[in-house]
Order: structure tokens, then C-alpha cells, then sequence
């Protein structure tokens, strides 16, 4: 048997690591006969670290939240092929859903081969796409193939993707170029990340269609930096498809040269736009640039580029093996195929999600989310990151793809799926995405510069309960002056989470500007707590645990807070037995 041990950046956060190294202590003490191997992030984040045991191509045996202590009972089990002893190790059959309700694609190999080796990714018929572009394929060939697919743009916007293509290649100039955006800034957000860590080579073969495709001799990865173990794969991936054959001059033996590299961005939310992510690989500060013209003709020092984001070119060696039909059958009339999202928050599975377009939001948050953390109630989910916007329980129902979410207020996005329940402000939400983008403001163009700042100081305002009459009509005005006059998607977009928050959640904008209460109990200058004292039993316990010395009271009689001194963390409500501490 092989032992695969799940280590993307989730799994070894969890203890993956450890639990390889003891595995491998294990063996080598033992002597014995099996396998041992990393893979990526199968997309069970929640259950990590997780060990496969698989007997050939076979999948034997699933086990989950794995510590270093299983190790023996792994290794003995792998060994002798009687898997009892790590029974009560076994994913549950609920859990099991998580993955049979996806339809997987550009996730297809990750958590089942090895990132780390070439030959991985070859048993899985890597390359072969490639391969046949290079050998009976024309650039035209191609483009016309992922015209045929219905392949949009990943990265949020949903452009069709031979669209650029074709704009690149018909564009004069025989120096072009084909860039991956892999600078993946928005909160909740780690797909690219994952594919990148678990699948690399599936990244490269994709970039290399799109640069014969479009008549490109470099291809560049720009990646933020903060993902180091993605760019330590990728490098190492670059370099054994360079030894192969796969990249380089003369690939397969043909006259296509393709040469790839690196680029790891500085971490700047705004150089997730094409134009800033172009001036920042040139070297200067990462800013939008005016359009026209487009990157298609002149983008990277002026030349023609194409930009795509990381699950966009993971799609792309499926599509050519399988026939631009067979992924154009999948999804809606308006979005074809799948997409990956990243499922977190208040969230009972949160990790990376792929299913075809036309599933519904409760397909994904109830169905293979499994509902609510706690079994709270849901209250919205946030799509599309901090451009995105909050979409309420009423438009639970709402369909998967580019035109019904943009319909909510919100947008697809890179794919972030952000689930909040009843304990969630949404005037707070609305905060918290507006100073994630004000700060993130390049600054150059006024509408996004002052306007998100003058957004935030209202915001803070409402939550800090001096909002006044008139505040929502004065939000809603500048939302529309940012997105009318904005220079890029960014300032563009900034305002949806607090249109969207004022169009479904007006009442709480109500209640913390009229009433001078939060619904939820989230803004901290909005609440109080005080001890009933019918039920306080004077266990003095609320009063160890106060970090400020605000409870006042003697052992076995009720005690009271002294509101003055309290600062609300809220240590004494969770600490209570009795239920006695209540928040108002």
C-alpha cells in the first residue's frame, strides 16, 4: 500500500507535517514495505491532516483529523492490509459527500498526486494536452476549441476567455507575452493557492496552450509572495518540465519555444487588476492604467499580453483532451462548466468547493457545506471577496452563474464564499470590507481614494452609535459616485457590500442609527451586559474571569457589573453556568 499524506498549507497548519515525519519514523524503524507519499489539498480543509491509504490506483481507506499517536496504526495497517486498526480513523459517511456532490476539474488531481514530481502528474495523462495541441493543432485550432467551451475568465470578471486570446494573437508584433495572475487578495479566498501547491504542472500545461495559442515566447507567474509553499512547488515544477521537454526551445521536438518564470508580487489587493499587476511586474508601483488599449495590444513593456487568473489555465489541458463540448455541457446557457469556490466563515465544512454552474447557493452551503456551524441560524453570504456583496436567505435559491448573482447585487469574484450567521452584523460586515479596500486604494484615481475613506468614517460611526438621520441616503450617494467615477474594478466594485448590506439589511442600519442598538451584539459600543440577579449564584467565577475588575459581589450573593468599568470583551457570559450574564 501507498500512504498519502495531504500537505497544502491547510494540512500541515493542522499537523500534517509532523504526522508525515512520524510516519516516516514509523516505516523506517519497522522496515516496512510501503509507501509514502505527499499530496496536496484534497479540499476537506476542515478535516485535515488527512492520510489515504491506497493500494495501486485504488483509494482504500480515507482517515481524518489524524494526529502524530496514529502513526503506528497507520503504517501496521498499510502493512498487513487490514485496515481495523484505524477504523475509528475512517471519514464518516456524511462526511463523504463533501466530494460526491462536486464535479471536479480543475481540482482533479489535487490531493490525489504528488506536487513535488513530474511523474505524478504524467501518470494522469499530463501533458498529453499539450502534446496534441502542438502536434495537430493550429493556434486557431485552439482558440476556436475554448470558444466552443464557454470557458470565462475565473478571475471575476467572467470575459471569455478565447475572446483575449484571439485579441492577442491578432495583435501585431512578434514579442508577446502570457501572464498567470496569481495574486489571490481577497479575504476567504484560496484557490489558486491550492491548485498551485497541489497541481502545478496542470498550471504550466495550461499556460503553455495559451501561449501557443497566442504566439507567446515567456510566461510569467506573478504570485504574492505571502504563499510561499505554492511558489516553492511551481519553481520546482518549472524546473523538471524544463529537463523533460516541456518547456524551453524546440518543445516536443516542434519549433513552439516557450520559457517560463516567476514572479512573487509584494502582496497590493489592487495588483489583483490586469493593468497595476503589469506596471508592478515592470518594476513600478502597482496602479491601473487607463484602457483602451487593452493588454491584448499593449500591455507588458507595451506589448501584446494576455492575462488570466490560475483555475482560468487549469481548466485549459481538461478542455483540449475532452473537447470544448463536453465542458460547454456542463453549467448554464450564460456560464459554462465549474468553479471553484472557497467555502468559509460560519461554516460546518469549510474548504474548496468545485461544482458545475446552475447549482444553487443552499445547494452548496447546506448540501455539501453541511448548514451552519452551531446550527445557528444563516443569515447571508458574502460573494466575490471585498467587491463582492452579502446575499440574504431569502435569495438562497439563487442560481450559480454570472448573470443571476450579478442580479443579487453581488458578484462571482475569484470565488470567495464568505457564510455568516444570526450573530453577524452586517453594518459591521459592510465596515469590515470597505476598510479592507480603503486601505488597499492605490490612491490614484479621487472617487476611490477619498470617497471609500469618507464610506468608512460613516460606517465607523453607525457602529459606534453616533450615526444620524440621513447617514444611509448619504452612503448610498457616494456608493454611486465611486462606482460612476472610479478608474479600475477595484474602486468600481468597493461599494457593493454596502449597497447590498443597505438593500437587504436596511433594519439594521435603522437600529444602530435610531435606536442606537446592534441586533446582532456585535458593536462593542453598542451593548451592555448587566447579571439577573434572580439567577446569579454568586459562584464569583464572571468576576475571576473579568479583565478589568468590573463585577462587583460577594461569594454565594448576587453580583452586578459595573458598566463604567466594563469593557464588554464578553468574558462573562461565556464563562456563566447559570445563564445569569445577559447582553443587551
Amino acid at each position: 500500500m501507498i500512504i498519502k499524506v495531504g500537505q497544502g498549507s491547510c494540512g500541515i497548519a493542522a499537523g500534517a507535517g509532523k504526522v508525515f515525519a512520524a510516519l516516516e519514523s514509523e516505516i523506517s524503524s519497522k522496515g516496512a514495505n510501503v509507501g509514502l507519499e505527499t499530496v496536496g489539498c484534497i479540499g476537506m480543509c476542515y478535516l485535515e491532516p488527512i492520510v489515504d491509504l491506497y493500494e495501486d490506483d485504488t483509494l482504500m481507506a480515507r482517515l481524518v483529523n489524524v494526529s502524530e499517536k496514529d502513526a503506528q496504526a497507520i503504517v501496521n495497517a498499510a502493512e498487513s492490509k487490514d485496515l481495523s486498526p484505524v477504523e475509528s480513523l475512517k471519514i464518516t459517511e456524511e462526511d463523504e459527500k463533501f466530494l460526491s456532490q462536486q464535479t471536479r476539474i480543475a481540482l482533479r488531481h489535487c490531493g490525489i498526486i504528488d506536487p513535488d514530481t513530474i511523474e505524478g502528474y504524467l501518470s494522469t495523462d499530463g501533458y498529453k494536452a499539450i502534446e496534441k495541441v502542438l502536434t495537430t493543432m493550429t493556434p486557431e485550432e485552439v482558440i476556436e476549441t475554448i470558444k466552443v467551451s464557454g470557458l470565462a475568465g475565473r478571475g471575476g470578471a467572467g470575459f471569455p476567455t478565447w475572446f483575449k486570446w484571439n485579441a492577442a494573437r491578432q495583435s501585431a508584433g512578434e514579442e508577446k507575452y502570457l501572464i498567470c495572475n496569481a495574486d489571490e487578495g481577497d479575504p476567504g479566498a484560496f484557490m489558486d493557492r491550492a491548485v498551485i501547491e497541489s497541481d502545478p504542472h496542470n498550471l504550466i500545461e495550461g499556460m503553455l496552450i495559451g501561449a501557443y495559442a497566442i504566439g507567446a515566447k515567456e510566461a510569467i507567474v506573478y504570485v504574492r509572495a505571502e504563499y510561499p509553499l505554492a511558489i516553492k512547488r511551481l519553481t520546482k515544477a518549472i524546473k523538471d518540465a524544463e529537463e523533460k521537454g516541456f518547456l524551453g526551445d524546440n518543445i516536443l521536438g516542434t519549433d513552439f519555444c516557450c520559457k517560463m518564470r516567476i514572479k512573487a508580487g509584494a502582496g497590493a489587493f489592487v495588483c489583483g487588476e490586469e493593468t497595476a499587476l503589469i506596471e508592478s511586474l515592470e518594476g513600478s508601483r502597482g496602479m491601473p492604467r487607463l484602457k483602451p488599449p487593452f493588454p491584448a495590444q499593449s500591455g507588458y513593456w507595451e506589448k501584446p499580453s494576455n492575462i488570466n487568473n490560475v483555475e482560468t489555465f487549469a481548466n485549459v489541458p481538461w478542455i483540449l483532451l475532452n473537447g470544448g463540448e463536453a465542458f460547454s455541457a456542463m453549467g448554464t446557457e450564460n456560464s459554462k462548466g465549474t468553479k471553484v469556490f472557497a467555502l468559509t466563515g460560519k461554516i460546518k465544512k469549510g474548504g474548496l468547493v468545485e461544482i458545475p454552474m446552475g447549482k444553487t447557493l443552499r445547494d452548496v452551503i447546506f448540501g455539501i457545506g453541511g448548514g451552519i456551524k452551531d446550527d445557528k441560524k444563516f443569515k447571508a453570504v458574502q460573494m466575490g471577496g471585498p467587491s463582492g456583496g452579502c446575499i440574504p436567505e431569502q435569495l438562497l435559491d439563487t442560481v450559480i452563474d454570472y448573470k443571476a448573482l450579478g442580479a443579487t447585487g453581488a458578484i462571482m469574484g475569484s470565488g470567495g464564499m464568505v457564510v455568516m450567521d444570526e450573530s453577524t452584523c452586517m453594518v459591521s460586515m459592510a465596515k469590515f470590507f470597505l476598510d479592507f479596500t480603503a486601505k488597499e486604494s492605490c490612491g490614484k484615481c479621487v472617487p476611490c481614494r477619498i470617497g471609500t475613506k469618507r464610506m468608512l468614517e460613516i460606517l465607523t460611526r453607525i457602529t459606534e452609535g453616533k450615526g444620524k438621520e440621513g447617514d444611509v441616503e448619504l452612503l448610498t450617494e457616494l456608493c454611486n459616485s465611486i462606482k460612476d467615477g472610479a478608474l479600475c474594478g477595484l474602486g468600481q466594485t468597493a461599494p457593493n457590500p454596502v449597497l447590498t448590506t443597505i438593500r437587504y439589511f436596511k433594519n439594521e442600519y435603522d437600529a444602530h442609527i435610531n435606536d442606537k442598538k446592534c441586533p446582532a451584539g456585535e458593536c462593542v459600543n453598542l451593548i451592555n451586559y448587566e447579571i439577573d440577579t434572580d439567577a446569579c449564584r454568586g459562584c464569583t467565577l464572571c468576576a475571576k474571569k473579568c479583565p478589568a475588575s468590573a463585577i462587583e459581589g460577594t461569594l454565594k450573593n448576587p453580583h452586578a457589573i459595573n458598566t463604567e468599568k466594563c469593557i464588554k470583551c464578553g468574558q462573562c457570559i461565556n464563562v456563566c453556568k447559570f445563564g445569569a450574564v445577559k447582553k443587551s
